[in-house]
């Protein structure tokens, strides 16, 4: 089955710059759509950011488009979300998602079939 592992969290300061990776395995990681959710203590899972197979359509969420660049790496079966000017708003548990849709609603969590389990970003002020 396909497993999915992120990477790269850890504590920054508000303005600085951090990546998180996710590595797909068990799958045909170039036929997947990827996307990033988080969640925050006490609320709910919501879209970041998300892929297309080719790398050639990002979709961002309202409170990220402009600082979080979302990408994928074929040869490697990893997809990447750099943050860059993070914000203590966006302390959260980072979630990498995959979808098998051919056009899944990128933004829709119930899109997506398979979760990794998280990587915590802590922002510090």
């Amino acid at each position: 089955q396909v497993q999915l592992v992120e990477s790269g969290g850890g504590l920054v300061q508000a303005g600085d710059s951090l990546s998180v990776s996710c590595t797909v395995s068990g799958g045909t990681f170039n036929e997947l759509t990827m996307g990033w959710f988080r969640q925050a203590p006490g609320k709910k899972c919501v879209f970041v950011a998300a892929v297309s197979w080719s790398g050639k359509s990002q979709y961002y969420s309202d409170s990220v488009k402009g600082r979080f660049t979302i990408s994928r790496d074929n040869a490697k079966n990893t997809a990447y979300l750099q943050m860059n000017d993070v914000k203590p708003s966006d302390t959260a548990v980072y979630i990498c998602a995959a979808s098998a849709l051919y056009m899944p609603e990128h933004a829709s969590e119930y899109e997506y079939d398979y979760w990794g389990p998280g990587t915590q970003v802590t922002v510090s002020a």
